[in-house]
């Protein structure tokens, strides 16, 4: 009796455990572990172009295995077909993957692509950068790019044709070579969120115009290509004035600058004293020939004596600002009576515009790599497609974090080592860190690839962190000073001197022959007499 109630508990016991594996099944349309080979279940690319060599390893300190880019400046392309398409229509979908770029990532992608069906005109032995994908999904940095890509097409209802479209400030990727999980969550009220290692760095809305570049719907009107400008269309907001007439005492020929008459050469002067000398200590070369080579001559060095004494050499008046310069004459410009403001063409109903409630994305019927990069050590793992969050959590929990937080230990302790008892890497990594957000919010994007710039400097010569973080602070304060007062830039001071003789030289003229004259002012003020340095021979 005990063995047959022994039995019963076993049996039920198995379909309690069928039941879970199913409805896990249920949730989950793809998931690759390449916890053995990808052989017979990817399919590399023959394409000519395609020459990397993917390798089945281990990831780096781990006995948990990926797919890896083996050599470096290479094109890979490898394919893996769902066993049925998935639909991005209807409820929740879930796009979920680990990479770990054990070897950094100066240049190169790490994205994947989610195909659609091969009667859309692709096959998998010749998948390429052409092959068409639904959603392109990942890491990519080279030169001022460094963001997680999410790009989907669409097809446009009226024309038929697909859009590719950019989703707007995408996250950084993160400037470690540790293991980080992507997840991209595509929400049945259109919604997307982006997640790194499970924290939500982007959500935005599919069809706002503010989300995604160019907006999915596009606009309800465009520029006419048929309207042309007309020709007595006048755009000049100002014209010079037809009824001016150039001042009697105005002389375009007067210099701008003249002699200083009242001038004295300063005490001490040196009048015959050449300001260089030859150098008493050069000799000639042995291997000098006259005849090859000319005469030699010794090599020019200061006049010593020249440098207690305020000049050598000639003294000359030195030159002033003509009080009496005045420029070309202009004459004044005065409002346009005939302005009709900048021509723009009319607008007309877009014929390519739509309506819809929701995307209406193509299924996955395969994820792709397809990426040309200049480092080896990419490692793909732990690819999903689920339709329910909490399994893309679990996978998360489960396969993930337990190899991250194994890597960010030994980082730590590596950067223990190197800063000594001080931990001074531990604060500026937390300083970089804080630093990557920094550069990930929106109203910054316009300067994005610049602060990442100078924050990776930052991290290759850590001694200059305190200066990076002011570099970055001084950017947003300018940036927010443009904000608050519309950009307007300070007008440049002139020197006392100058504005005070223009002032004299130009009063009561309204001209542009004002403005050439100041233009041409630098270097007009009298200056104090100074040795003149004149060329040298090299030895």
């Amino acid at each position: 009796m005990k063995a047959v109630h022994l039995g019963l508990a076993v049996a039920l016991l198995v379909l309690c455990l069928s039941s879970v594996q199913l409805r896990a099944s249920d949730d989950e349309i793809f998931y690759e572990s390449f916890d053995v080979s990808f052989q017979g279940r990817w399919i590399v690319s023959e394409k000519d172009d395609y020459q990397g060599v993917w390798k089945h390893a281990k990831s780096e300190g781990h006995d948990d295995y990926g797919l890896l880019v083996s050599e470096k400046a290479r094109k890979y392309a490898i394919v893996s077909e769902l066993d049925e398409p998935a639909s991005l229509k209807d409820g929740t979908v879930v796009l979920q993957f680990e990479t770990r770029l054990q070897n950094g990532l100066e240049c190169g992608g790490a994205y994947l692509k989610y195909l659609r069906p091969q009667d859309a005109g692709w096959k998998a032995k010749e998948f390429d950068n052409e092959s068409p994908y639904s959603i392109m999904f990942g890491p990519d940095k080279c030169g001022a790019t460094n963001k997680v890509h999410f790009i989907v097409k669409h097809k446009n209802p009226k024309t038929g044709e697909y859009g590719e479209h950019h989703l707007k400030n995408p996250p950084s990727v993160p400037a470690d070579k540790l293991s980080h999980v992507y997840t991209a969550i595509l929400e049945s009220g259109n919604n997307v969120r982006i997640l790194i290692d499970g924290s939500e760095k982007k959500k935005a809305n599919f069809l706002s115009e503010d989300d995604f570049e160019p907006p999915i719907i596009p606009a309800k009107t465009i520029a006419d290509p048929d309207d042309k400008k007309p020709e007595d269309w006048d755009e000049r907001a100002k014209i010079p004035d037809p009824n001016a007439v150039k001042p009697d005492d105005w002389d375009e020929d007067a210099p701008m600058e003249i002699v200083d008459e009242e001038a004295e050469k300063p005490e001490g002067w040196l009048d015959d004293e050449p300001e260089e000398i030859d150098d008493p200590e050069a000799t000639k070369p042995e291997d000098w020939d006259d005849e090859e080579d000319g005469e030699w001559e010794a090599p020019k060095i200061d006049n010593p004596n020249c440098e207690t004494a305020p000049g050598c050499g000639e003294w000359k008046k030195p030159m002033k600002r003509n009080p009496e310069y005045k420029g070309k004459w202009h004459a004044p410009e005065i409002d346009n009576p005939n302005y009709k403001g900048i021509w723009k063409p009319r607008q007309i109903p877009n014929p390519s515009y739509f309506e819809i409630e929701k995307p209406d994305f193509d299924p996955v019927a395969a994820i792709g790599i397809e990426i040309w990069t200049m480092q080896d050590g990419i490692l793909f793992d732990n690819i999903l497609i689920a339709k329910d969050e909490k399994l893309a959590t679990s996978y998360r929990d489960e396969k993930w974090k337990p190899k991250f937080e194994v890597e960010k230990e030994k980082q730590k302790a590596e950067e223990a080592a190197a800063s000594g008892p001080d931990g001074l890497a531990e604060y500026q990594k937390k300083v970089f860190d804080v630093l990557y957000k920094i550069a990930d919010i929106s109203f910054l994007s316009q300067y994005k690839s610049k602060i990442i710039d100078v924050i990776e400097k930052g991290e290759k010569q850590p001694n200059l962190t305190i200066g990076i973080i002011v570099s970055i602070v001084v950017v947003i304060f300018t940036i927010l000073l443009r904000l608050v007062f519309g950009g307007k830039k300070q007008q440049p001071a002139k020197r006392e001197e100058k504005s005070t003789v223009a002032a004299e030289s130009s009063s009561d003229q309204s001209s542009s022959g004002e403005k050439e004259g100041e233009e041409k002012e630098d270097g007009g003020a009298a200056a104090p007499p100074r040795r003149r340095s004149g060329p040298r021979r090299d030895n």
